[in-house]
C-alpha cells in the first residue's frame, strides 16, 4: 500500500512540476487536466484495490475503493455492535463527519489539491445499509476556506 501511495504521489508531484529553465512552459487545457485526473483516480483505485479488505481498527474495514470520473470513493463496513443503524446515523455522523474531514484534508492533500476528490462511504458489516457519506474536495479543507 505505502509503495502504491508513493507511485501515485510521483505521479501527481510529476504533474505539478515547473518546466526546467530554457523549456517554455505550456498551460494544459482544463479538458487535459480532467482527463488526466480520469486516468490517476482511476490507476489509484486498481491498486489500492489489490490489497483489500483491510482492517482500519476494531470496528471498521475498507472493503473498496471505486474510482469514477475525478473522485476516489472508499467503501467502507463498521461493526456498530449492539447499536442499531439508526442510532450510529443520529448519534455519530457529526463526530466522524469533522474526524473524516480533517483526515482526508491531511492524507490525501496531494489529491486534493490535482482537483481529484475523495468520498469516504461507510455501510453497516450487519444490514449493509448504508450509514453515511462523506464527500470531500479541497474546498472543505481549513486551509482552503475563505474568511
Amino acid at each position: 500500500m505505502k509503495k502504491t501511495l508513493f507511485v501515485l504521489s510521483c505521479l501527481l508531484m510529476g504533474t505539478s512540476l515547473l518546466p526546467a529553465e530554457g523549456i517554455k512552459k505550456q498551460e494544459l487545457p482544463v479538458s487535459q487536466l480532467q482527463k488526466q485526473n480520469r486516468h490517476i483516480v482511476k490507476l489509484a483505485s486498481e491498486e489500492m484495490s489489490k490489497t483489500l479488505p483491510q482492517t482500519v481498527d476494531k470496528y471498521t474495514r475498507l472493503m473498496k475503493v471505486e474510482g469514477k470520473d475525478t473522485t476516489l470513493t472508499y467503501v467502507f463496513e463498521i461493526n456498530t455492535g449492539a447499536k442499531s443503524d439508526e442510532a450510529v446515523r443520529k448519534e455519530d455522523r457529526t463526530r466522524m463527519q469533522k474526524a473524516v474531514t480533517k483526515g482526508i484534508c491531511q492524507s490525501s492533500k496531494r489529491f486534493l489539491d490535482a482537483n481529484i476528490d475523495i468520498s469516504y462511504l461507510y455501510n453497516s458489516a450487519a444490514s449493509k445499509e448504508k450509514l453515511f457519506q462523506f464527500d470531500v474536495s479541497k474546498d472543505n479543507c481549513p486551509e482552503n476556506k475563505a474568511d
